[in-house]
């Protein structure tokens, strides 16, 4: 059934890189982003590309490539179960070591696109924060765990999530398997800054939960 050995096994290699390469755990980021930061590789560019997403697509079509040309019969659906795997498998085998073997703060899911956090001004000097965010504990352990929030890019005129972290780091602790909002509450005194938002909402909040030396960017 396999006609070029070489062909087929380079295939499982470039296919099983872009995997990795796209591994969603433990950060929000895949893991082709992480590696790239700790290297200070650009992941973007000036006018918008992504290197990191271009070199994992050019790995899959050149992978799906070898692989339709290594094999003599069934071609379509060793392709067609290569793409179905190359973009669940990285999820769920994520999940489910997650939620199997995972301890401590990497046991612990949070989910972003349910997050919001609301601004308001509650006096001339006072902006008042409150955060929405949802956790999971897989683990039969108790979590303890500190919450900081990351700089969104629309930030760079008006400060917004990044002011929540003036009484950063906030303490959170799931029980054994608990799942739970966990709201934040500040005010932020902005007399000082020259531009500051009145009101507002975000959401897609990003964060990062760390405990001890252990750090996660979700």
């Amino acid at each position: 059934m396999i006609q070029s050995k070489p062909n087929f096994y380079l295939a499982l290699i470039l296919l099983v890189t872009f995997m990795i390469l796209n591994f969603p755990y433990p950060h929000e980021d895949p893991y082709g982003e992480v590696i790239a930061t700790v290297f200070n590789i650009p992941i973007r560019s000036s006018n918008g590309f992504h290197f990191v997403g271009i070199t994992s697509l050019l790995l899959l079509i050149i992978g799906l490539f070898l692989l339709a040309n290594s094999v003599e019969k069934y071609r379509s659906r060793f392709v067609l179960i290569a793409i179905i795997i190359a973009f669940v498998g990285p999820s769920l085998v994520a999940s489910s070591f997650q939620k199997t073997f995972a301890t401590g703060i990497y046991a612990v899911s949070y989910d972003r696109d349910s997050s919001r956090c609301q601004f308001e001004m509650i006096d001339q000097t006072t902006l008042r924060g409150e955060c929405e965010l949802p956790f999971e504990n897989y683990s039969k352990d108790e979590v303890r765990f500190s919450v900081e929030f990351e700089k969104n890019y629309f930030e760079d005129d008006f400060p917004m999530l990044s002011l929540l972290n003036n009484d950063a780091p906030y303490e959170v602790k799931l029980e054994g398997h608990e799942r739970k909002i966990v709201n934040i509450f500040t005010n932020i005194d902005v007399s000082n800054m020259e531009n500051h938002i009145d009101s507002g909402e975000a959401s897609l909040v990003t964060i990062i939960i760390k405990s001890g030396e252990k750090a996660r960017r979700l």
